[in-house]
């Protein structure tokens, strides 16, 4: 067990918070931590981290309990890092113990030489027990695991020497959250994690946490996120916590059934409540049946409430209506340069860009962060100028664009205002129809644009969304900063809208529903796939197995040549040393030859020198000859041993 938690309780004022919440998490468990916007689940990470004290009841109740043993990790939205670090010198920071651990090693190796007698016994026996705590941490692999990771996370190695002072917020985030993640705590807490993350990064992040060694609470809208890497889903839901197995997937269907039977219980409830109401309300003006309602009414008072569930109250389904058709080929791009930036500072980000987005099309366009994708889009609003090229637009189109800044809006107007300055004709009703619709009631309406959250602020757009009755849907985000439910209802509305639809997301679950084409863009190239985000995928996995398999294909050629090869080299040499033994074998005939000519020549010369011979002219020139003949063989015999002996 990692953390358990009981009946805890947490006030803001008088009105609770957090109310009776039970959860246990143990080792290798991955939690999702969901709810609205809101319901409290940055208060419960944060009385988790210690950062924030829980309320006792009066009965006592309410406890926290963390393994003496467990560091936590914890990733808040707005991580700090040192400024004043380069990204790999704050990565080495998150192995400090392991950095002290080897400066003390060195000091040992320095000071081992001169030692004698106890200290040196002492000192070598720090140093192997400094040694086997390095060894046993991977302390060699740290430049390698900080490497790797960095990598994962999105950032090159070129990257390594950049200041962090000089990041952008979203690469701060994900350098927070790589430095935590070589960190590796034994309980590890998330908060929006996939927030700046492309798909690439997102797919790595999974694959390393499904595979954590420590447990992990995560709070996420991101739903493929939460399918792929936990393991149980907690809901926050009028204060209370409830548990689900599984996925988020799994989380939703059981979610469903125990909504319906809360609704059950809760109408069977409100029956009941109803009915002891009406007697008491009839019997206790009567003197004979006073005592009966007072008892009734104490009855009433001893039920604990079901609360009516959140999941079948939501708010109407969004209708995206449009007046006119445009023409068949709604938005078309010819030929245009896309560079961002003025003058020196504008960087070049494709050379040529062409795309045609059809009538009735439901276009997601994706791609790595900095890739060009809101560019793309500014480019067709025309905030972003072109000199090359040229945008066309059809016929009878009507544009909406959803800027994830939200610079649209007016700051100093409140929401409803904001509608009605908009959309002359609008009556109050109306307009507040229309933002009911987007999940903003109540007194809601009358805040402030400037007070309110970024997700508000998106719903206040697509509010306007739905008023301006545009046949062409330019979204740039737009379930960035959104809840669950939000989510939910926006993305029932884009895949039912029958107009067309350009769609920068990150968000996979959208594009899978929504998106009927996606565009990837890549290294300032455009390629079209037909289908949702999951044709996509499927398409990409296809053809990186396809790359995969001719690589290996490629391998194995190139190793069986290297073996071919090989072989024959062995082959080769195996005839060498064949040749080379005869070579050996015949200079040390050569050798014993000569040796025996050498004889065979002194006896000559002894003969010759002879007096018997001296007289006899005709055998003194045939011993003559034969002994020119003995020298001439000696001289080829020594001639033949050089050769062999320098070839060898």
């Amino acid at each position: 067990m990692v953390l358990s938690i009981e009946h805890l309780y947490k006030y803001f004022g008088a009105e609770p918070i957090l109310k009776d919440i039970c959860l246990t998490v143990e080792n290798k468990e991955a939690v999702g931590l969901i709810g609205v916007n809101g319901c409290g689940k940055s208060t419960l990470l944060n009385i988790i981290t210690g950062l924030l004290d829980y309320d006792l009841t009066s009965e006592g109740l309410g406890s926290l309990s963390i393994d003496p043993r467990v560091k936590i990790g914890y990733l808040k939205q707005n991580s700090g890092l040192d400024s004043s670090l380069s990204i790999k010198e704050e990565m080495k920071n998150a192995f400090s113990d392991l950095n002290d651990t080897l400066d003390r090693m060195k000091v040992l190796e320095q000071t081992i030489g001169d030692a004698e007698g106890e200290e040196l016994e002492k000192l070598s026996s720090e140093y192997a027990e400094l040694s086997a705590y390095f060894e046993a941490r991977d302390g060699y692999r740290m430049n390698t695991r900080i490497d790797m990771v960095l990598n994962g996370m999105g950032f090159s190695p070129d990257d390594s020497s950049r200041t962090v002072s000089t990041l952008s917020g979203g690469e701060k985030t994900r350098l927070a959250l790589a430095k935590l993640l070589l960190e590796e705590p034994q309980l590890l807490i998330l908060d929006e994690p996939t927030n700046h993350l492309d798909f690439v990064t997102l797919k790595w992040l999974e694959d390393h946490l499904k595979s954590y060694k420590g447990a992990i609470i995560i709070v996420s809208h991101d739903r493929y996120f939460l399918d792929k890497v936990c393991t149980r889903i907690c809901e926050l839901e009028n204060c209370r916590l409830t548990s689900y197995k599984g996925g988020y997937s799994q989380y939703v269907v059981a979610k469903k059934a125990a909504s319906q039977r809360q609704m059950k219980e809760y109408e069977a409830q409100q029956a009941e409540i109803k009915k002891l109401e009406e007697y008491i309300e009839k019997n206790k003006v009567r003197a004979s049946t006073a005592k009966m309602a007072k008892s009734r009414q104490a009855m009433l008072d001893r039920i604990e409430r079901i609360d009516k569930p959140l999941m079948l109250n939501k708010a109407p389904k969004i209708d995206l209506e449009y007046d006119i058709e445009p023409t068949k080929e709604a938005v078309k791009i010819n030929g245009c340069e896309l560079r961002v930036g003025l003058g020196t500072d504008s960087r070049l980000i494709s050379d040529r860009i062409d795309m045609l987005i059809r009538r009735g099309e439901h276009t997601g366009l994706i791609g790595i962060n900095g890739a060009g994708k809101t560019s793309i889009l500014k480019l067709i609003m025309g905030t972003i100028p072109h000199e090359k090229g040229s945008v066309i637009f059809g016929g009878n189109v009507k544009l909406f664009y959803f800027d994830q800044e939200h610079a649209s809006l007016d700051p100093s107007m409140t929401v409803l205002d904001q509608l009605l300055y908009r959309f002359s004709g609008l009556s109050v009703e109306q307009a507040r129809k229309v933002l009911a619709s987007v999940l903003i009631t109540g007194e809601d309406v009358f805040k402030p644009i400037s007070i309110l959250s970024g997700g508000e602020r998106a719903k206040v757009c697509f509010a306007i969304m739905i008023l301006s009755k545009a046949n062409v849907l330019i979204l740039d985000e737009p379930t960035n900063h959104l809840d669950l439910p939000a989510k939910e209802v926006l993305e029932e509305a884009l895949a039912s809208y029958k107009g067309t639809m350009l769609l920068v997301s990150h968000d996979r679950y959208l594009l899978d529903r929504a998106a009927t084409r996606i565009i990837e863009m890549k290294n300032g190239k455009l390629r079209s796939f037909e289908g949702n985000f999951t044709a996509y995928s499927e398409a990409v996995s296809a053809e990186e197995q396809q790359l995969a398999a001719e690589v290996s294909e490629k391998k194995a050629a190139e190793q069986e040549q290297l073996r071919k090869t090989e072989k024959q080299r062995l082959h080769r040499t195996k005839q060498q040393r064949a040749l080379d033994a005869k070579k050996r074998s015949r200079i040390k005939e050569l050798e014993s030859l000569i040796e025996e000519s050498e004889i065979m020549i002194s006896q000559m010369e002894v003969e010759i020198a002879s007096p018997e011979l001296a007289h006899d002219y005709e055998a003194m020139n045939i011993k003559c000859t034969e002994l020119e003949q003995k020298r001439a063989e000696l001289d080829s015999m020594m001639e033949e041993w050089a050769e062999l002996s320098d070839e060898i």
